[in-house]
């Protein structure tokens, strides 16, 4: 889809091909609407000029990439989405035709008498924790529950568990006075992975119909919420049930991202609000971070929800011991009084009856994570200490001016020099691995920096690779399998999520993932734990045991972010154990200290 709103430069005026509107929805939806489609076009808002087919004519909503030619077709503002009203798609558009579930897909069923069919997915067998896991959220549901936390660790199957568990849920509320039709998942990006990862899932595990009651779903990302917003304002659509997948991404609530996901998930309702699934492994850095569950927590405590807007605010009322900090509002640093607020606050989830969250840590184990130190040459050396002292001077001089900008600008180039330095040492660790018989999963952070030059010493060494990095560069899917079928033993990656890298996986089609041993590598410290434990969780997964790294220049400042980093990484999978004190040590390392949190995360 289009980045940015823009009308065709030509369209074709004939009875197949213009876009009817109507200035009542009402009448219109009378014309051309048959009987049977009235409830979901009820929930059309009356007055809105949306498409309407003719007799034996369907309403097409097509995903036209920005600046793409679209003979034929129509932009309609009010959708944000060229559409084409006619009895088939012609050739020219064909390319253009939206795959199931996804939003573009969504919407053209929307505006149509009958949804199109989906095709059939090759069946899985859901795992006994999957299974168990759905029924305690569906009791959840049965019970009232507004919304769950689902908290598993990398590999344990959220996915499954949660489309089985929208399932039972749909089949209970089938002569319910509001039932489960319409389900929304908000995944990470990038669409090109998490949309066909999720599609493939719900045909899979048979999420398309619970007990002979049909569902239609929509699967998009984070970065799209603001157009499922706007759609749902335009429409009046209301989603059932939507599932947020990795639903930390809303964890802060002063960004453009919270305000979307407060009107699609009803957030600020008290009524009409869908039921809510959030699922991720890691919930957060600190409990502070979970505003997304002050509904929950309102309902608890038997409070009105708007008393709960501030979260920070509303728990120190109730007595928890937080202050403000240098990065806003943070627990006090007394052990004791910690233990017994994270205690508190996360009886509220787990004691409730039935209980309103579920972590089950993997039973493979945790992940191990190791420093690999790197021994610069003298050259090597002289010029990290060289980059280290210009970083320096530059934070130096944006600190005193509080540039916010410039000061990022300085922190990027600096980790971008250091992992270029290092990229020659990192080519020669995975060499010696895919020698020793395993395949290796190396995570980076930049492209021309680190996976380009990467990624090109390997291939000139003979060593096949498979890329998942660079917007459109590569096809994400067919790299991703040159990776679990061997063919390509190395397989370097910027994702953080939403992709399986893991032995052994059943892969379209019915086939087998290698079963060659994993080993992953960091080429820089992650600084956000919830990045770098979701990074792991690509290959140390579904019982699939496999060691990570983080590479580092040795006696350098990389060394105490790598160790701070490691130290910090196995308290963020727990809601009562993470907290931002290694983001605070890191900033302080780098003189980074006064920059906001979000400038060393990446967060938005």
């Amino acid at each position: 889809m289009p980045g940015r709103r823009r009308r065709p430069t030509s369209s074709t005026r004939s009875s197949t091909t213009t876009t009817r509107t109507a200035a009542p929805r009402k009448a219109a939806a009378r014309k051309a609407t048959p009987q049977k489609a009235a409830p979901r076009k009820a929930a059309l808002k009356a007055g809105a000029e949306l498409p309407v087919a003719g007799p034996g004519e369907r309403v097409w909503v097509l995903a036209v990439p920005f600046r793409a030619p679209a003979p034929g077709a129509s932009w309609h503002a009010g959708l944000s989405a060229h559409v084409y009203v006619g009895a088939t798609l012609p050739a020219a558009l064909a390319p253009y035709d939206p795959p199931p579930y996804s939003l573009e897909r969504f919407l053209e069923d929307e505006l149509n008498a009958e949804p199109r069919p989906v095709p059939a997915g090759r069946p899985m067998s859901p795992r006994p924790e999957q299974v168990s896991g759905a029924a305690v959220i569906a009791a959840h549901e049965a019970a009232g529950g507004r919304m769950f936390l689902l908290g598993d660790d990398p590999g344990v199957g959220k996915t499954g568990t949660a489309i089985l568990a929208v399932a039972q849920i749909a089949a209970r509320r089938a002569d319910h006075p509001r039932p489960v039709r319409t389900v929304l998942v908000v995944a990470d990006r990038p669409a090109a992975i998490t949309v066909p990862h999720w599609a493939r899932s719900i045909a899979a595990f048979g999420g398309t119909a619970a007990e002979g009651q049909g569902l239609r779903w929509c699967v998009t990302t984070w970065d799209r919420l603001g157009k499922v917003a706007g759609l749902t304002k335009a429409t009046g659509t209301r989603f059932d049930v939507v599932i947020a997948d990795e639903a930390h991404m809303v964890r802060h609530t002063t960004t453009q991202r919270w305000k979307h996901w407060k009107s699609v998930s009803g957030a600020g309702r008290v009524k009409d609000a869908p039921y809510v699934l959030l699922a991720t492994a890691t919930p957060a850095h600190t409990p502070l971070e979970l505003p997304y569950l002050a509904p929950h927590f309102a309902a608890v405590h038997g409070e009105p929800l708007k008393e709960w807007a501030d979260l920070p605010s509303r728990l120190a009322a109730h007595g928890f011991h937080v202050e403000r900090a240098r990065y806003g509002w943070s627990w006090t640093e007394d052990a004791e009084e910690r233990r017994a607020d994270l205690t508190r606050l996360r009886s509220w989830l787990a004691d409730t009856d039935p209980p309103a969250t579920l972590h089950r840590p993997a039973p493979w184990g945790p992940v191990s994570v190791t420093g690999t130190p790197v021994e610069l040459t003298p050259a090597e050396r002289a010029q990290y200490g060289a980059e280290w002292s210009e970083f320096r001077a530059e934070m130096q001089l944006a600190r005193r001016k509080r540039e916010t900008a410039r000061g990022r600008a300085a922190l990027l180039r600096f980790r971008q020099k250091a992992g270029l330095i290092r990229a020659a040492a990192t080519v020669d660790w995975v060499r010696a691995q895919v020698e020793a018989d395993r395949q290796v999963a190396v995570s980076v952070e930049f492209v021309e920096t680190a996976a380009d030059p990467i990624r090109e010493a390997l291939l000139d060494g003979g060593v096949a690779v498979a890329s998942i990095y660079g917007r459109d560069r590569f096809d994400v899917e067919a790299e991703r399998l040159r990776f679990q079928t061997g063919e390509a033993p190395v397989c370097v990656f910027t994702v953080t999520a939403s992709i399986s890298l893991h032995a052994g996986e059943v892969l379209p089609g019915g086939r087998t993932a290698s079963t060659t041993p994993r080993v992953g590598l960091f080429h820089q410290p992650r600084f956000s734990g919830i990045a770098a434990r979701q990074v792991t969780g690509r290959t140390h997964r579904d019982h699939q045991v496999s060691p990570w790294r983080v590479a580092f220049a040795q006696d350098t400042v990389e060394e105490d972010v790598a160790r701070v980093m490691v130290e910090r990484l196995a308290v963020t999978g727990s809601t009562a154990g993470g907290d931002t004190a290694g983001l605070q040590q890191i900033a302080e390392l780098l003189d980074a200290d006064w920059l906001p949190a979000t400038s060393l995360t990446g967060a938005d």
